[in-house]
């Protein structure tokens, strides 16, 4: 099994660059980070960690497209990918360009885990429609792919809309979108509709959701998409039982530190794992 790491990368935390490389050559197959554009003081939304509070690091999240332009330069093998990125937040079109080009500079290692979000405040001041937050990240996901899979792009839908246009570059391949997010019959729609993989959060009850996640790919007449726990906490016992769901990687959460925190961290996941 391939094993990723994920970190809630902020302005306080090792550098994610320095945690790309020192990733990859323990080994590990990916980085993901997240996103959080800003967090409103003002907030009635509880914290999706069940905490009173929220943790500082939600407010000083870096922007995980350019500091994985960062971490694509000095590395070579590891996947790069966002985790997770939420597209009803963002303009399609600037961030269709953003993710073609980090594509570019990684030579075709991005992936595109993306999700609908949770904090309905911070939606807001995107202008979101909170309770139709699923469909505009689901229409600027498929602009976003037409800009990245064809010469002269357009698109018409509820939240998108442009006339025939051009945008360069093209991802270096297909760019693999993977929806995070709990199991459920409008989750595994989109992605049997639109994604190229599932990323649980966490991984609990993925063995009682895939025959579901199944059935609606093939419902859509497509095969079984991967399925990829994401900021697992590893053991064994764990890792085992995904392999025996036919898993074939996972993500596992390391601690939003510096350098003294994080290492100790990867070095026991690539001594016990890898």
């Amino acid at each position: 099994m391939r094993l990723g790491v994920t970190m809630f990368a902020t302005d306080r935390t090792m550098p994610p660059h320095e945690l790309a490389r020192e990733a990859e050559a323990r080994g590990f197959a990916s980085l993901y980070l997240p996103e959080h554009t800003h967090i409103p003081v003002a907030r009635e939304t509880p914290p999706p960690t069940g905490d009173a509070a929220l943790p500082a690091e939600y407010a000083r999240t870096l922007d995980p497209l350019v500091a994985l332009a960062a971490a694509a330069v000095v590395t070579e093998r590891i996947t790069l990918g966002t985790g997770i990125l939420l597209p009803a937040q963002r303009d399609p079109i600037v961030t269709a360009k953003a993710v073609a080009t980090l594509d570019r500079l990684a030579g075709g290692r991005v992936a595109l885990g993306v999700g609908y979000g949770w904090n309905a405040e911070e939606g807001a001041d995107h202008g979101v429609p909170w309770k139709r937050r699923r469909a505009v990240a689901r229409e600027h996901v498929l602009a976003m792919r037409e800009l990245w899979t064809r010469e002269e792009a357009s698109f018409r839908g509820e939240f998108v809309a442009f006339e025939p246009s051009w945008s360069w570059p093209k991802p270096d391949g297909r760019v693999p979108v993977l929806l995070g997010g709990a199991a459920g019959p409008t989750l595994f729609a989109h992605i049997a509709e639109y994604g190229d993989g599932w990323l649980p959060i966490g991984g609990a009850g993925v063995r009682e959701a895939l025959p579901r996640l199944r059935r609606a790919c093939a419902d859509a007449g497509r095969p079984m998409v991967p399925v990829v726990p994401f900021g697992t906490l590893p053991s064994a016992g764990k890792l085992d039982h995904y392999a025996s769901l036919g898993i074939e990687e996972a993500v596992l959460r390391v601690p939003a530190g510096d350098r003294d925190t994080v290492l100790p961290c990867l070095d026991e996941y690539a001594s016990s794992y890898l």
